[in-house]
């Protein structure tokens, strides 16, 4: 198989992160922690052509972790991760975890991580307890990143709201989240105050590509001055970049090709946290694409990610 994928959405599970979980809360979603290994994460990616994984620690994440135990945690799962880069540059990427809602404690991890290596970026999640990344709190944060110029990836995690009886929150809460947080992004006026901002929205971007013109329309409409009309709100939208994690299937394509900008569409496992056959059929589905020319899929599978990395060579 052609070794060319560039994976922007594939995770990290430390050890001793996984064993802890439970004393910190578990995962209220409900989704299981899978088994991973540094070797199981090779060896898919070499069943399924990818050259290249960018690890990021999902959701909860360190959540669970009281406060001042945060940041220690992080710093952990960072240098755990870090080290992965450094024995595989070729092979894996690193998003910093940040012991959010504390500002400043992330910070100065992205200061001392940043020190010692250079990772592609940070991960958020879409929410911290109710609070979004577009809130004014997180201004600095914002402001840091656009000056060192590290992509942001952003990746669901369980909205404040009661999951559906046996319906685990990654199922359908998730891209609901993620669609929060990006609607938030633009209607609070960061991607237009950061214009160099690189963000990633996980899957596809939830749902944002299918009815951001009705958020455009009505947001116009009402009193956000920073949506000054419509065509603004969209344009600032399609400053995104999107993963295809869970989001190849015919009908998803097609709408996300018809609005993100051509050179923003990313390949996206979700490995290991989506079932195998999951992650199979949707590559699958992408790979035999109708919609897509073999100019686009090499564009979506690794062109796009090397110019988000290296937008000069």
């Amino acid at each position: 198989m052609d070794m060319k994928r560039i994976d922007v959405h594939q995770h990290v599970v430390p050890p001793f992160w996984a064993d802890s979980l439970a004393a910190y809360g578990g995962d209220p979603s409900g989704w299981h922690c899978p088994p991973w290994s540094p070797e199981q994460a090779l060896a898919f990616m070499d069943e399924r052509g990818i050259a290249k994984g960018i690890l990021s620690l999902t959701a909860p994440g360190i959540h669970g972790w009281p406060q001042a135990k945060r940041g220690d945690i992080a710093q952990r799962v960072n240098d755990y991760t870090a080290r992965l880069v450094s024995d595989l540059p070729t092979r894996f990427g690193q998003f910093i975890t940040l012991p959010l809602p504390d500002i400043d404690a992330a910070l100065r991890e992205i200061d001392r991580v940043c020190s010692v290596c250079q990772p592609e970026g940070v991960v958020f999640f879409s929410n911290y307890d109710n609070l979004y990344p577009g809130d004014a709190r997180f201004e600095p944060l914002w402001q840091a990143l656009s000056q060192r110029e590290l992509v942001c990836f952003i990746h669901p995690t369980c909205p404040d709201v009661a999951m559906l009886e046996a319906i685990k929150g990654p199922i359908i809460d998730y891209p609901f989240d993620t669609t929060r947080a990006a609607v938030q992004l633009v209607a609070n006026g960061v991607v237009r105050r950061y214009p160099s901002l690189k963000i990633i929205l996980s899957h596809g971007g939830g749902y944002l590509p299918y009815a951001a013109h009705r958020f455009a329309q009505l947001l116009a409409n009402m009193d956000y001055a920073d949506v000054p009309d419509a065509d603004s709100f969209i344009e600032d939208c399609q400053r995104f970049w999107f993963d295809t994690a869970l989001s190849s299937s015919s009908t998803t394509l097609r709408t996300l090709l018809a609005f993100a900008r051509s050179d923003r569409i990313l390949y996206g496992s979700d490995f290991p946290y989506a079932p195998r056959p999951v992650i199979q059929t949707f590559t699958q589905m992408l790979d035999d694409s109708h919609e897509l020319s073999p100019a686009w899929k090499a564009s979506i599978n690794w062109k796009n990610a090397q110019l988000l990395w290296q937008p000069d060579e």
